[in-house]
């Protein structure tokens, strides 16, 4: 009778680099995963100190539900090389403003930021008198528009928007 013995098979350096690239392989697929949903996700919102923020958020929470109880819709309109905004209330009637300032956000460049005023302008808009313009085309992107609409509150309507810019004109 004869004997097979089988041999153990031996861990050789072979196998050793076969472990070590499926290692890396794994580590910087999740890496690369990682790093496209973050990309992707991102919203842009930086703050300079997220502790002070955190205390402001329940104070411009309750002047938000104020706000929108009001009723009050905003209409932006960018073509042309102008920049319009009107008010009007739940009804449809414009709604009469002070004045109006706005800040163009870059989502990812700080240095792209723009700050206007716009001065009352009449016409435009269908049944507005109430509109404030001023010349301005910002670049083809995604901006964040923070605006500030005086309409004698104690405190400015604020309308923020995320929007997009092609060709010149809003999309």
């Amino acid at each position: 009778m004869s004997a097979h013995i089988r041999k153990p098979r031996e861990f050789t350096g072979r196998h050793m680099l076969i472990s070590i690239l499926a290692f890396f392989a794994v580590v910087i697929g999740v890496n690369i995963a990682m790093a496209t949903l973050a990309r992707k996700s991102w919203t842009g919102l930086v703050v300079e100190n997220t502790y002070v923020a955190s205390q402001q958020f329940n104070e411009e929470a309750r002047n938000g539900r104020a706000q929108a109880a009001l009723g009050w819709t905003g209409k932006l309109t960018i073509a042309s090389g102008e920049v319009r905004y009107s008010l009007v209330d739940a009804e449809g009637k414009p709604v009469p403003m002070h004045g109006v300032r706005m800040l163009f956000r870059h989502p990812a460049y700080e240095a792209e930021d723009e700050a206007l005023t716009l001065a009352a302008a009449t016409g435009g808009i269908p049944g507005n008198t109430q509109a404030f313009a001023a010349r301005h085309m910002p670049k083809d992107g995604v901006w964040i528009v923070e605006i500030d609409a005086d309409a004698g509150l104690t405190s400015p309507f604020r309308d923020v928007r995320r929007i997009m810019i092609s060709k010149g004109a809003l999309q």
